[in-house]
């Protein structure tokens, strides 16, 4: 159903991406690509979909739960995990490669050791296996001190795997190309070729037909006033209209958008102060500065200097800006989606 929540994973749920689907089955054989768009843009939905499809072993890696300062404990676990969901048909072709366990459906990995597991030498294995592709959900989370080892072992596959693809994903897009360093001399992944699919968020006639169809789904009838107000607030981004949706479903009718979009935003806002709690309060003293309409470097550096009543220099404003555009929150001072603005306006 449109409105479920969860990524969708048949190509009857997925609405308006034929084109983005088209092109990664196109991209299918490429050694490398990347998947980018906003959060709740509905990347994972694509790829999942992508992954039911095509023709090929597929594994996916859910990398959202990496601490910044990951270890091999972590980075393995995730890894064994995803392997192990797909144990029936890698058990034979992995069974007899250094550092790995096949225990009945199980797949183990020894990550510490002489007889420790390569990354690399994994993905030499399922390469003898025929069409592999892997896939690694909000990849920017690998950024940190096995980074390098991550990069080299997706370098390797690239030159020498040829039945292997990996497939990048990330919301956090200005992290994501830093992570992946296609244009950085120090990169495993210096000068490769990646191809790059790009989501896009929906015009507002194809909010409403979203919102249309899913309330048909549901049996439930809503007004082209209704429609028009949903689209509006939530600016054609999936997920909050698949939220909306959703909140109308379980009352049985439309439900007021301000009524949810105060909840959106209350969501937008956690998310917001985690980030803050894990850099520094001058992002929330920026991030409301730009929402109240802060438009300036001087403008952004004054509102922070007024808020807490000291100066700050312009390297540090640099790295509060330029991260945020990196997390895909601004973009030229201007809020990627309207509910953080909101969020943010409250902080």
């Amino acid at each position: 159903m449109l409105f479920d929540p969860r990524p969708k994973t048949r190509r009857e749920d997925l609405f308006n991406r034929e084109r983005e689907l088209s092109a990664l089955h196109k991209a299918s054989g490429k050694p490398l690509i990347l998947v980018t768009g906003i959060r709740r843009i509905g990347k994972t939905s694509l790829i999942n979909v992508f992954l039911n499809e095509v023709n090929a072993t597929t594994i996916i890696l859910d990398l959202r739960s990496l601490r910044p300062n990951y270890g091999y404990r972590e980075l393995y676990g995730l890894v064994s995990q995803a392997l192990t969901e797909k144990a029936s048909t890698l058990a034979k072709l992995l069974k007899n490669v250094k550092g790995v366990k096949v225990a009945g459906l199980e797949i183990e990995l020894r990550w510490r050791g002489r007889n420790a597991a390569s990354l690399a030498t994994i993905l030499d294995a399922l390469n003898k296996g025929g069409r592999t592709i892997i896939a690694l959900d909000e990849a920017q989370k690998l950024r940190g001190p096995r980074a390098r080892e991550v990069l080299e072992a997706i370098a390797h596959a690239y030159d020498y795997d040829e039945n292997v693809t990996t497939i990048l994903t990330g919301s956090e897009v200005g992290l994501l190309l830093e992570f992946v360093g296609i244009d950085n001399p120090e990169s495993p992944l210096y000068g490769r070729y990646a191809e790059i699919i790009s989501l896009e968020r929906f015009t507002r006639e194809q909010s409403m037909q979203f919102l249309e169809e899913g309330f048909r789904e549901a049996g439930i009838k809503a007004t082209e006033e209704q429609l028009r107000e949903a689209a509006e607030a939530f600016d054609g981004i999936p997920g909050w209209l698949t939220f909306y949706g959703n909140l109308s479903v379980s009352k049985g009718a439309p439900a007021p958008t301000s009524e949810v979009k105060e909840l959106a935003i209350k969501i937008a806002l956690n998310e917001l102060r985690n980030l803050i709690k894990a850099r520094s309060r001058r992002y929330a003293h920026a991030l409301k500065a730009i929402a109240k309409g802060a438009r300036t470097w001087t403008q952004v550096k004054e509102a922070i200097e007024t808020a807490e009543g000291t100066t700050i220099s312009d390297s540090i404003l640099h790295n509060i800006l330029t991260t945020l555009e990196k997390l895909s929150i601004i973009r030229n001072y201007e809020f990627l989606d309207p509910i953080y603005k909101e969020a943010a306006a409250k902080l």
